[in-house]
């Protein structure tokens, strides 16, 4: 019988994370503490995105270094991102390195003064860097978006946001007609409006224009972000039912990501700086992780829900 590293924490429940004794017994009976969990890091690393500080204290207690990286991150850069002040606390007090840089080049202490929680670590030391005027100026816009946009149901959404392109030269760039009459009255009060029959809204605003669909996804398929994307960059998200939120980016004609997770918080090792500065920024906010990649500053959600500047066809395509 083959004994994997994960055996001491099978069965183990996301809310364990917040149980000390539970994590205790399974500690003591031989549980490895540098197991890689489900591909989301060692133990001590879930517990800081997910558990208890009493837990955390006592995973740090026994790991030894308690800055040991996964995927290029500490705990503690774990804990700052998933905006878990407690839990960071009590891997500083177990001896944690706030300024270690890591993913982007951002230390967990640097990390903190983007987030909710800015004085975190303060004092901050002078011989750190802080935030530049443009990540200041990032995390300004985000708090602004997020709100302008509000909370709205966006399930089963198509959205494209394109980068200095108009609404008209988006339908020129589609090859779409403009609908008018007839066949728009009354969609955006049905249920399922215009399900598979290509008609979308397209709508000019500051920094570009959104193109979007109430209820479907021929919106985000690769021709048609890739023709918006031509000499310039563009975000599209699908808000897909039975899978939940998908991402593609495309730039200048050719997809650059598919399949992504729009604002779920996830940041790959070899993330740039502004990559991670907007995942961080933009955590559980699909539609404003969207719209900030192209850089549009929607002052509302008209742009999304509708109704749009213009309503066009798209054209038949393979």
């Amino acid at each position: 019988m083959v004994v994997t590293k994960e055996a001491g924490w099978v069965g183990l429940d996301w809310d364990d994370w917040c149980d000390l004794g539970e994590i205790r017994a399974r500690l003591d009976s031989g549980a490895d503490l540098h197991a890689d969990l489900w591909h989301e890091g060692p133990p001590l690393h879930l517990a800081a995105e997910y558990g208890s500080p009493e837990v955390v204290a006592e995973l740090a207690r026994r790991a030894g270094d308690v800055d040991t990286a996964y995927e290029g991150r500490s705990a503690l850069w774990r804990a700052v991102f998933a905006h878990r002040r407690d839990n960071a606390l009590a891997l500083v007090a177990a001896g944690a390195d706030p300024w270690r840089p890591m993913t982007g080049g951002w230390s967990p202490g640097r990390l903190s003064l983007a987030g909710p929680n800015p004085g975190l670590f303060f004092p901050f030391p002078r011989d750190k860097p802080s935030l530049s005027a443009a990540e200041n100026a990032a995390v300004l816009e985000a708090e602004r978006l997020i709100e302008a946009l509000g909370d709205f149901e966006y399930e089963g959404l198509g959205l494209v946001c394109v980068a200095g392109v108009t609404a008209a030269e988006a339908a020129w760039r589609l090859g779409a007609t403009v609908a008018e009459g007839a066949g728009i009255d009354g969609v955006l009060d049905e249920p399922y409006p215009d399900e598979g029959g290509g008609l979308v809204g397209a709508t000019d605003v500051p920094g570009g224009c959104a193109v979007s669909q109430r209820r479907g996804h021929e919106v985000t398929s690769a021709d048609v972000i890739n023709r918006l994307s031509v000499g310039t960059v563009c975000h599209a998200l699908f808000a897909d039912p039975k899978s939940g939120d998908q991402g593609f980016s495309s730039r200048g004609g050719v997809i650059e990501e598919w399949d992504t997770f729009p604002g779920g918080g996830w940041v790959p090792p070899d993330s740039s700086s502004d990559e991670v500065l907007t995942a961080f920024l933009y955590q559980g906010e699909a539609v404003a992780y969207c719209c900030a990649y192209a850089g549009l500053r929607l002052t509302d959600a008209r742009p999304v829900l509708g109704p749009p500047d213009i309503w066009l066809h798209l054209p038949p395509r393979d």
